[in-house]
């Protein structure tokens, strides 16, 4: 990027090495810890990996026998003018090279091959820990942040291993070779070719003490950035009804220009290494000359000799800036591997007890015997004890903060309570496994979710052996049938995550249909009929019924009318029971919700 096209000065501040989170330099520290882990998913490919080390030994050797044979050419045929023999050299020098490209060729395709299958186990373990993470995880995370490290972080990793682990294998094999030879044909050369390492050593300790902070907070500003594209591209309507373009603009630019900076200085300094070898081998390349100029007058060695230390000295000084360059590379992907495994030691969600039950039936009787809970340090419920009988309707009121949301989560185990003790049919939840408990719940939520692919598809998400005369059956009794089938491709249109084609009516008699199908003995509706037109609200509060007849149901409520027909009806403040009964019983102690219905009730008629 041009100069006068940076939206801020650049100026070397150091940035990287003073403002690390503590949290990131205690991540760095586990560099060892981290490539130890890359390799125990390469390990699986110990066949392929053999062979690619064998190609890499193969390659290096034949890289030191071509400037050999070069040599000796010079020496046995130019310097004494004969050409008998010469024709057998060159072949020979040419099969060198031919095989030299095939070697090439194979440790590459092999390695590839690895790379990709160590990023699919890495993705696969990945997403399949994202499953077994509480929910309180993803409460606290952006999903785009999340969505970077199974994308960018695992490419990068690729990327990495795909590159640069031939490179520094083969460079580390090349060196070795080169140096053998070298001291064979001259010790004094040698000495004289290895002279710069110590300039090497000190240019490459300053490089990468700066770029390795740097590359790991390159990741971490990337994970940020995507995180608010991902947030802002999802809220896109939300930004627009508000008029806060300009605002998350802004936004964007401060974060954009935050990864500018890094990267900036990340590559720039990445940048000198090349600079500082190339004139470090143009040194080399003038001691050899000098050195071996006089060594040759003496006739200590020959002019093939120089030529071939020139060319080793290249293939000296080329690994050097070869491990140079790939270091830095290695620094980032490590850096990217970091925050994935970041991800994947997160405690995943409290096993079942191993003495928990399956639930084959139940009732969907709950008692909440004075049961209490927090977040973290704040507390939510305090002391609550209530009772919903099978088959009844139970609906929880209240400001938001009351802990509504966390009740819910409390009977689908989505968190454990800290107190007192929850029941269903007289088990202790903490006693149920998780899964069989949810298996008999259904959820239809105030913002209607809806998965990339077909209508049919998405209401048997419910029940996933459900036929199709079954999901018909469930989409008719969710009165979603008679819009579905107005559709150009009826069951079979395609839907995006958001739904687009259809009205947020129409996704949440969706939603119901995909409950009904699951034929479950609990309820949980969260305010299902927000933002409805009066007839699709009508839709939609028939199909309820029909939904939740003869089952237990949880309802959080935001329009009390909707709830006059509970069997019973919980107002809460911060997280205790103020009042409970059925809505002629509260309306007639004209309490706080006496008081929250006739304030609906004036806000509706005006």
């Amino acid at each position: 990027m041009p100069f006068n096209k940076l939206k801020q000065p650049f100026q070397y501040q150091r940035i990287p090495l003073e403002n690390i989170d503590k949290k990131e330099k205690k991540r760095a520290k586990n560099t060892a810890g981290t490539i130890k882990r890359i390799w125990s998913y390469m390990a699986k490919e110990k066949a392929k990996l053999f062979l690619v080390i064998l190609m890499v030994i193969v390659s290096s050797g034949l890289a030191l026998l071509g400037p050999y044979l070069i040599g000796m050419a010079i020496d046995d045929f130019i310097v004494t003018k004969q050409t008998a023999g010469l024709g057998m050299l060159l072949l020979g020098l040419l099969m060198v090279y031919l095989f030299h490209s095939l070697s090439i060729f194979l440790q590459n395709f092999w390695m590839v091959g690895i790379a990709q299958n160590t990023v699919y186990d890495l993705r696969h373990d990945l997403f399949h820990h994202f499953h077994h993470l509480p929910i309180s995880f993803f409460d606290k995370r952006q999903q785009g942040e999340l969505m970077s490290r199974v994308t960018n972080d695992v490419d990068n990793i690729n990327n990495t291993l795909n590159q640069s682990v031939i490179q520094i294998f083969s460079s580390v094999i090349t060196l070795i070779g080169t140096v053998v030879v070298m001291l064979i044909l001259s010790p004094l050369l040698t000495l004289v070719t290895m002279g710069v390492i110590p300039f090497m050593f000190l240019g490459m300790r300053w490089i990468t003490k700066r770029t390795g902070p740097l590359y790991k907070l390159q990741q971490k500003d990337l994970g940020d950035l995507n995180g608010y594209v991902e947030e802002i591209v999802s809220g896109q309507h939300i930004v627009k009804t508000f008029s806060q373009e300009e605002r998350v603009i802004d936004e964007f630019e401060e974060k954009n220009s935050k990864l500018q900076h890094t990267g900036f200085w990340a590559q720039t300094i990445a940048g000198f290494i090349p600079k500082v070898m190339n004139m470090l081998n143009f040194l080399s390349f003038g001691m050899i000359a000098l050195v071996g100029g006089i060594l040759a007058i003496n006739g200590h060695i020959t002019v093939g000799v120089i030529v071939i230390f020139t060319e080793y000295a290249r293939q000296f000084t080329r690994p050097l800036n070869e491990l140079s360059n790939q270091f830095n590379v290695l620094l980032s992907a490590i850096a990217g591997a970091e925050r994935v495994f970041h991800v994947m030691n997160e405690e995943q969600e409290e096993t079942d007890e191993s003495t928990a039950v399956d639930l084959s039936d139940t009732t969907g009787h709950f008692v909440f015997d004075h049961v209490s809970f927090g977040y973290e340090e704040t507390t939510i419920l305090k002391d609550l004890s209530l009772e919903a009988h099978p088959g009844e309707t139970v609906a929880f009121v209240g400001h938001t903060g009351a802990g509504k949301t966390t009740i819910i989560n409390l009977i689908a185990r989505f968190y454990n309570y800290d107190s007192g003790k929850l029941t269903l049919d007289g088990v202790d939840l903490k006693d149920i496994k998780r899964s069989s408990l949810r298996q008999h719940m259904a959820f239809v939520l105030q913002d209607s979710f809806l998965f990339q692919g077909t209508i049919r598809d998405n209401i048997r998400y419910g029940r996933l052996d459900a036929t199709d005369q079954e999901v018909v059956h469930a989409a008719k009794d969710a009165n979603a049938h008679d819009f579905i089938i107005k559709l150009p491709s009826g069951y079979d249109t395609i839907l995006d995550q958001h739904g687009s084609g259809i009205s947020q009516g129409q996704k949440q008699l969706l939603t119901i249909a995909r409950a009904l199908i699951a034929e479950p003995s609990i309820l949980v509706l969260d305010e299902a009929t927000s933002n409805i037109d009066t007839i699709t609200e009508l839709k939609i509060q028939e199909a309820l019924k029909r939904l939740m007849h003869g089952r237990t149901s949880f309802v959080i409520a935001h329009r009390l009318n909707t709830i006059q027909e509970a069997d019973k009806i919980i107002m809460l403040d911060h997280g205790e029971i103020i009042e409970q009964g059925s809505h002629d019983e509260l309306m007639k102690l004209k309490g706080d919700y006496y008081q929250l219905q006739t304030k609906q009730l004036l806000e509706q008629a005006n």
